[in-house]
């Protein structure tokens, strides 16, 4: 490495400006991805895929904000480097303040990746490409001026980046979201751009004014990296990007239905890189290799079993993906060229977050009909681990491997074999068979998974038992008697069947582990609405009092599901169902999965695909005696479906007399209070109901608990309800109303929370 003459000491720009620098990018960077997605994602539902599709866009942002950083290297000074990167952020800034660019047009339900896609280029494409370019341009200086004098190494100065990250990640929902309007976001935002344009005009002049002949010296002359170390580079980074969406997918999908999850997994992933990046690992690369074994093998073994419990399903997925992605960055960085090449290093790096993430948001959800893409990299990512030499494997090891593969092969034959012949009468001892059977194949899927652990020196031996043991957890995980499978850009559908003693075969449409609506297969009850749509339930009693007062009502529903609002239509009545996705709209009209919209169903009833508030904008005002908003049911909490202004639109699509029915049932957000306050501060009138379904049912029926909320444009169009004595005058005082400026998921995450432990002392 070329230094100066030590008979004249050069000037060294302050160590600690580098490091504020990134950190505060990399702030900048994170405060606006929720921010935007605050702006426009609500628009689309708010689906995994959704943050899936936007997350690609910011790696392909990031990917171009690097090259930016790349190309600039071949300017030979600093001050010209500087100079450009600080006009090319004044430029960039012309796009603020933040706000939805218009030019795409309204959301697109049948190319909404690609919508979603052009609105996020055009609003906050430029400002943030060039912002993000900030790190490995900073990190090039850096080694340009101090690592040219004192000879450090720079790549610390990414685990700066990065903890920058964290802090902005972890601090929007919990700080920034509640304490401040969107209004006030998008202005602090912007104002925070032009106060880094400030700090990284400090460092450009602290930087230009280092000895010219310490800010020119360069990094010994070495050999550009081999296409396979760069091909390498970008797979390491692939790998982490794809399981970071893949296993967020999973778990706000199968595990459980709990807004904020995807903050979990983007957390850890920072994390890694954190600690990949130190000086001196937290953990060394060797604990992590053994971890990363353990943790993969459970995880692989568990994946399927969707029926245990949360917190050890939530624990193993994450630190299977954390100790893989710490793996992988690890490995990275042990790769990492001299400083010479950073940039380079930088462009490979987000390379590979492009196509872990595009992966994962284009090619997955059309190739796969579930969610197969997290298993899938997840068994592929153990082939980067070390692969030994095979010519020298031990006895023991194919042993092992032998083990491994036989026990996880055993596990579907038993399974086949106990579908033909176990039955639950016969007992053997204190266990009836199936039990046993149980007990026996999970000590197969065991035994398997501690093969795969003795064998996690050799990659291959390693990857051969964990593909082998994936097919055999996945035969012979929780065996519902699921008969379809369907995926879109919104996400997974499922039709499977169960036995209600009192009513038979039930077929039923989930959503990962949300219940979007279940039918009876008996002639007898296949019209009767189940779950959330039986008579006895709150959006029940609305339609029957509504028709037992009129002879044709106008009917409309957000959010189709099976179609059992369907049930109620008479022949004088007209439904109208408005669907975000098309793919539900077909499940639901297909007979061989539901009739509700095409048997029981008396009179006519259309569809309207898109966006609920923007297409029931465009209906008449005043057409409406009922209008059900019934899309508050799962993690994914389309909010600007529930503010001032939305409920506000609503009202002048009602009758005088209409009712606005808000379904508000959510097993994680206390979304009542909210909803109370709206109905308020929206010029109308409201009441809510809290119903508690029977434990036993003696009419045959399957229903489900219900949190709804009714509102009215009068106190008089209410009263009918108010006098059945089941319903209760709205309390709009015990949340502030949202509205498009402000919602606060997290304070109604911590009202639900307080709400189940009122009995604690």
């Amino acid at each position: 490495m070329t230094t100066v003459d030590a008979a004249s000491p050069a000037r060294t720009a302050p160590p600690a400006l580098f490091a504020l620098t990134v950190f505060s990018s990399a702030t900048l960077v994170f405060l606006v991805q929720p921010m935007v997605a605050k702006l426009v994602l609500p628009l689309l539902g708010g689906s995994p895929s959704v943050w899936n599709t936007s997350m690609a866009f910011f790696q392909i942002a990031l990917l171009a904000g690097y090259f930016y950083a790349h190309l600039l290297q071949r300017i030979p000074s600093v001050r010209g480097q500087a100079m450009a990167h600080i006009a090319a952020l004044i430029v960039a800034a012309l796009a603020l303040p933040l706000r939805v660019n218009e030019l795409a047009g309204p959301p697109s339900s049948d190319h909404p990746n690609m919508w979603l896609l052009a609105v996020l280029t055009l609003s906050i494409g430029a400002p943030f490409a060039i912002l993000s370019a900030t790190a490995p341009l900073v990190q090039a200086w850096h080694a340009r001026t101090i690592g040219a004098t004192e000879g450090k190494e720079p790549y610390a100065l990414y685990a700066a980046s990065n903890f920058g990250s964290l802090i902005a990640l972890l601090a929007y929902p919990i700080v920034v979201e509640p304490l401040s309007t969107l209004a006030g976001q998008r202005i602090g935002w912007s104002a925070g751009y032009g106060l880094f344009i400030l700090v990284i005009g400090a460092l450009a002049v602290a930087v230009v004014r280092v000895r010219s002949a310490a800010v020119e010296a360069t990094v010994a002359s070495t050999p550009r990296p081999a296409w396979r170390t760069r091909i390498v580079w970008v797979a390491l980074a692939a790998i982490p990007s794809s399981l970071m969406l893949g296993v967020t997918t999973h778990i706000t999908t199968d595990v459980a239905s709990a807004p904020f999850l995807w903050v979990l997994p983007l957390a850890l992933y920072l994390v890694t890189f954190i600690i990949a990046f130190q000086e001196r690992p937290a953990i060394s690369p060797a604990l992590t290799l053994t971890l990363q074994a353990a943790a993969a093998a459970g995880c692989v073994a568990l994946l399927p079993f969707k029926a245990s419990g949360f917190a050890l399903q939530l624990f193993v997925h994450l630190a299977a993906f954390f100790l893989t992605a710490l793996m992988c960055h690890q490995r990275l960085v042990a790769r990492r060229p001299d400083p010479a090449h950073l940039t380079e290093f930088y462009l490979c790096l987000s390379i590979g977050g492009v196509v872990g993430g595009a992966f994962n948001a284009f090619v997955a959800p059309v190739i796969f009909n579930d969610v197969w893409e997290y298993p899938l990299v997840l068994a592929l990512s153990c082939l980067v681990r070390p692969w030994g030499d095979l010519r020298r494997v031990s006895t023991w090891s194919w042993v092992m491997l032998v083990v491994g593969v036989l026990a996880a092969v055993g596990t579907p034959i038993a399974v086949t074999f106990a579908a033909n012949r176990l039955t639950t009468e016969s007992v053997v001892g204190a266990f009836d068979q199936s039990e046993l059977f149980d007990m026996g194949m999970k000590t197969l899927l065991a035994l398997a998974t501690v093969a795969a652990f003795m064998v996690r020196r050799e990659a291959l031996l390693f990857f051969a038992v964990l593909a082998v043991l994936t097919y055999a957890a996945e035969s012979a995980a929780d065996r519902t008697d699921t008969h379809a499978s369907w995926r879109s850009f919104f996400g997974v559908l499922k039709r499977s069947e169960t036995y209600v003693p009192s009513i038979g075969h039930v077929k039923m449409l989930a959503h990962g582990t949300t219940l979007h609506g279940a039918q009876a297969q008996d002639p007898r009850y296949r019209c009767r609405p189940m779950v959330y749509y039986t008579p006895r339930t709150p959006i029940g009693q609305i339609f029957t009092a509504k028709q037992a007062a009129a002879s044709a009502l106008r009917i409309g529903a957000v959010g189709l599901g099976t179609g059992s609002v369907a049930a109620y239509s008479r022949p004088g009545d007209r439904l109208s169902f408005f669907e975000i996705d098309p793919l539900v709209v077909k499940v639901a009209n297909d007979p061989q999965n539901f009739t509700y919209t095409t048997e029981c169903a008396k009179g006519p009833v259309d569809f309207v695909v898109g966006d609920a508030r923007l297409t029931v904008a465009q209906q008449p005002a005043g057409s409406f005696d009922i209008l059900l908003i019934d899309a508050f049911s799962s993690d994914a909490v389309p909010a600007h479906l529930l503010t001032v202004e939305a409920v506000r639109g609503y009202l002048t699509k009602l009758k005088p007399d209409g009712i606005l029915i808000l379904h508000l049932s959510n097993r994680n957000l206390d979304l009542m209070n909210p909803a109370q306050a709206v109905a308020r501060a929206a010029g109308g009138w409201s009441l809510a109901q809290n119903y508690i379904a029977p434990e036993k049912d003696p009419e045959g029926t399957w229903e489900s608990s219900e949190d709804a909320v009714i509102v009215a444009k009068s106190r008089e169009a209410l009263a009918p309800y108010m006098a059945t004595g089941k319903w209760r005058w709205g309390d709009p005082l015990k949340a502030r109303p949202w509205t498009d400026d402000y919602t606060n998921l997290a304070g109604a995450l911590y009202a639900n929370l307080k709400g189940r432990w009122t009995w604690l002392p």
